[in-house]
């Protein structure tokens, strides 16, 4: 059976196919779920081009909750206009000047990749990283591995 590539990151030359793009997007659904966007829900993505702004937007979609793209190449005062206008309590996004832009805004629930694709961002409740964590600590996650 052929694998069939949906996208092919500009940045790495890595390929995201579409097993990979169906079993990333199920765990991010879950764990949109898990943090109450529930249909109807606009969901904020401010992610650069590539796998996991596809992902994020396949999750919302999925979620029931409707995707609101933030360029991320805004300064932040555009930033904060398009998370303003958009009047969502949720954003996905990893972006420093998106984060400080959402805290002036109605945003409760932000999300990173790392909490989008099912790992938790911080060390456990040892204070030691897991074994996840180590082997990919941005969370992105390498298409590869997938």
């Amino acid at each position: 059976m052929d694998e069939h590539i949906v996208m092919v990151d500009a940045g790495t030359g890595l390929e995201l196919t579409e097993k990979q793009l169906d079993e990333r997007s199920a765990i991010a659904t879950v764990q949109l779920r898990r943090r109450g966007v529930r249909a109807g829900d606009t969901v904020l993505v401010c992610l650069p081009v590539g796998p996991d702004l596809l992902v994020a937007a396949d999750a919302v979609m999925a979620a029931g909750g409707v995707v609101w793209p933030v360029p991320v190449d805004l300064d932040r005062a555009g930033l904060g206009e398009r998370i303003r206008a958009s009047g969502a309590r949720v954003m996905i996004s990893d972006v420093p000047a998106a984060l400080e832009a959402a805290e002036e805004s109605r945003v409760r629930i932000v999300m990173s990749i790392a909490e989008l694709n099912g790992r938790h961002p911080y060390p456990n409740s040892r204070g030691q990283s897991t074994e996840s964590d180590r082997a990919d600590p941005a969370g992105g996650g390498d298409l590869a591995e997938m």
